[in-house]
C-alpha cells in the first residue's frame, strides 16, 4: 500500500467522522419553521436552563476538588498522601449513571441510610427532611465525582512543573502557603485547570444515563425522548444541533486551553524539593480533604454495588447474561480495532506529512470526542434510515422483495457511532506514543527500502505498540460503557450490559442492575489501572491533557 493511498484513505475516515454532524444539521433544516417554534417555545428554554445550571455546577465544583487535591499531594507530606495520589483518579472508571445508581440504593426512601435513620430517630417519614438525590443537585453531585479526575491530573501535572522559586519569593515575602498558592501557583497553573473544566463540562453535556436516571431535563434527554416517546424525529435533530453547537464551542475552548499549556517558569521543580511536612490539624484536614473524594467515587459505590449484587438473585454466568457480555465484548472488540486502525492511519498521516491539511484531517477526525453520543446517533441513523427506505422501494417495486432495514437494523451503524465518538481517544495515545519517536526513524526507514505502509509497518508501529495497545484498551472499554449511541441504535435482538443495566434501573430494579454494572466498572478499571502506573511519569500538562482525552467515559 502506497503513502498516497494511505492518506486518501485518512481523508475517507475523516469525512466518515465529520458526516455524522453535518447529516444532523441538515436533517435539523429539513424541519419545518412550525417544529422550530414548537421547540423554541415550550421544551427549549427548560433544556437550556438545566444544561447551563448543570454545566456551572459541575464546573466550579470539578475546578474546586481538582485543584485542591492536586496542590495538596504536590506541595506537602501528609498521612497516605502517597497512595491518595494515584487512589484520586480511581473514580474516572465509574460511568456516572452507575454511579447514580449505587447513591440511589443507598439514599432513597427505602435506602439503608433513611431506614437507619427512621429506626434510630423513630421519626415518620413526612416528619424528617432529607436530601433528595434524584434532582439537579443529584445528577451535579453525580457528575462532580466521577468528572473531578480530569482537572486533578492536568493540575497536578502543571504544579509539578512550577518553578518553585516564585513561590519561595512569595514566602519570603512573608505571604502564608494559602496566600501563596492564590497568587503564584493559581495563576501558573490557570490554564491547565481550565483544560481539566473543559473537559468536565463536555463529559457533563453529553451526560445522558445519570439525567436520564434523575429525571433531570437537558439536552440529551430531550433528544431521546422526542425520538422514541414523540416519535418527531425533526425536533430531536434540532435539538441535537442545539447540543452539537454547545459542545463544539466547549471543544474549542478546550483545544484553546491545551495550546497555551506550557511548563511555567524555571528553576527546581516542587517534585525535586523535600516536601514539608504537615502536622496536627493541617495534617488531618489535608488526609480528609483527599481522602474525601476517593471514599464517594470509588470505595462506597463499589462497596454498595458488591452488596446490592449478592442479594440480587442475578447469575452472570447464566445463558442471557453470558449472551449480553458476548455482545458487548464482540462489538467492543470491532469498533476497538476499526478505531486504532483508523487512528494509526491518521497519525501517520500527520507525522510523515505535517501540513496544513493533513492537521484539519486530525481535527476533523478528533471532534467526535466533543460530540455527544445521542448526536451521532442521530446524525448517523436519520440519512441511513432514507437510504434503507429508498433501496427497499426501488427492491420492492422492480423485484419485489422487500429487503427491510439492512443498514439501520445491523450492528455496523452502532459501529460507525462508536469509530467516530473515540476516535480522538485512539489518536490521543497513538500520539503519546509517537511523539518519543525521532523523526530521523523515518528517514532511516526510507533509506532501508521501506516507503508507505511498510514503514508504519517495520518502524512505527514497533515502536509505539505500548500506544497502540493502550489505545485499544481505552477504546475497547469507552464502547463497554457507552450508553446513548447504543440505545438509539442497538438492534431489537441485541442487548449489551450497558443497556441491561439502565433498563433494570429504570424499572427501578436497582438491586438487579448492580451486576452488569459492577462488570462495567471492572473493565472500566483497566485504562485507570494503565493511567495509575503511568502517573509519575506525566511531566507536562498537555501531555496530561492528551491522556485526559484519552480515557473519557462514555
Amino acid at each position: 500500500m502506497s503513502e498516497k493511498l494511505m492518506h486518501r484513505l485518512a481523508w475517507v475516515v475523516m469525512a466518515i467522522c465529520i458526516a455524522p454532524m453535518i447529516a444532523a444539521v441538515f436533517s435539523a433544516l429539513s424541519g419545518n419553521l412550525d417544529t422550530w417554534r414548537n421547540v423554541l417555545s415550550t421544551v427549549l428554554p427548560g433544556y437550556t436552563y438545566t444544561t447551563i445550571a448543570l454545566v456551572v455546577i459541575v464546573g466550579l465544583s470539578t475546578a474546586v476538588i481538582g485543584t485542591t487535591t492536586a496542590w495538596l499531594v504536590t506541595v506537602y507530606r501528609f498521612p497516605g498522601a502517597r497512595w491518595l495520589e494515584i487512589a484520586l483518579a480511581l473514580p474516572l472508571a465509574f460511568p456516572a449513571y452507575v454511579l447514580a445508581y449505587a447513591y440511589t440504593y443507598l439514599l432513597d426512601h427505602p435506602g439503608p441510610v433513611q431506614t437507619l435513620l427512621r429506626n434510630v430517630t423513630g421519626l415518620d417519614p413526612r416528619e424528617y427532611w432529607f436530601p433528595e438525590v434524584r434532582s439537579l443537585g443529584g445528577a451535579a453531585l453525580m457528575l462532580t465525582i466521577v468528572l473531578y479526575p480530569y482537572v486533578y491530573l492536568l493540575a497536578r501535572a502543571s504544579f509539578r512543573q512550577q518553578s518553585v522559586n516564585a513561590f519561595l519569593v512569595a514566602r519570603t515575602l512573608g505571604y502564608s502557603p494559602f496566600k501563596s498558592f492564590c497568587l503564584v501557583g493559581l495563576p501558573m497553573a490557570r490554564p491547565a485547570i481550565a483544560g481539566g473544566v473543559l473537559l468536565a463540562l463536555m463529559e457533563t453535556v453529553a451526560d445522558f444515563g445519570t439525567v436520564a436516571y434523575f429525571n433531570v431535563q437537558t439536552f440529551a434527554t430531550g433528544i431521546y425522548q422526542a425520538w422514541f416517546s414523540l416519535g418527531d424525529r425533526p425536533a430531536a435533530a434540532q435539538l441535537s444541533v442545539c447540543l452539537l453547537a454547545f459542545a463544539l464551542l466547549l471543544a474549542g475552548l478546550e483545544r484553546i486551553q491545551r495550546g497555551r499549556m506550557r511548563t511555567a517558569g524555571y528553576g527546581a521543580r516542587f517534585e525535586m524539593l523535600e516536601k514539608p511536612r504537615l502536622r496536627g490539624v493541617a495534617s488531618f484536614m489535608a488526609s480528609l480533604a483527599c481522602l474525601l473524594p476517593v471514599l464517594l467515587g470509588f470505595i462506597v459505590p463499589v462497596a454498595m454495588l458488591s452488596m446490592m449484587a449478592v442479594g440480587s438473585g442475578q447469575n452472570l454466568f447464566s445463558p442471557r447474561y453470558q449472551e449480553m457480555l458476548q455482545n458487548s465484548l464482540m462489538i467492543a472488540t470491532v469498533a476497538a480495532l476499526l478505531t486504532v486502525a483508523s487512528a494509526v492511519l491518521i497519525g501517520f498521516l500527520a507525522r510523515t506529512r505535517p501540513t496544513r491539511s493533513s492537521k484539519w484531517v486530525v481535527i476533523g477526525a478528533g471532534l467526535g470526542y466533543a460530540v455527544p453520543g445521542g448526536v451521532i446517533a442521530v446524525g448517523l441513523i436519520v440519512p441511513m434510515a432514507s437510504l434503507d427506505n429508498a433501496i427497499d422501494a426501488v427492491m420492492e417495486s422492480r423485484f419485489g422483495i422487500n429487503t427491510g432495514l439492512l443498514i439501520t437494523g445491523s450492528i455496523w451503524l452502532m459501529v460507525a457511532a462508536y469509530v467516530v465518538r473515540f476516535m480522538a481517544a485512539a489518536l490521543n495515545a497513538f500520539d503519546s506514543g509517537m511523539a518519543t519517536v525521532p523523526h530521523q526513524f523515518d528517514a532511516i526507514g526510507r533509506s532501508l527500502g521501506y516507503p508507505g505502509f511498510r514503514l508504519l509497518l517495520r518502524v512505527h508501529l514497533p515502536v509505539a505498540r505500548a500506544s497502540v495497545l493502550t489505545a485499544f484498551l481505552i477504546v475497547f472499554v469507552d464502547v463497554m460503557k457507552e450508553l446513548p449511541a447504543t440505545l438509539i441504535l442497538h438492534p431489537f435482538n441485541f442487548q449489551t450490559l450497558a443497556v441491561q443495566a439502565y433498563r433494570l434501573a429504570s424499572d427501578e430494579r436497582l438491586a438487579e442492575a448492580a451486576v452488569p454494572s459492577l462488570v462495567l466498572v471492572g473493565f472500566g478499571l483497566i485504562p485507570v489501572l494503565i493511567l495509575c502506573r503511568s502517573i509519575g511519569r506525566v511531566d507536562s500538562p498537555r501531555s496530561a491533557a492528551g491522556l485526559g482525552i484519552a480515557i473519557k467515559s462514555g
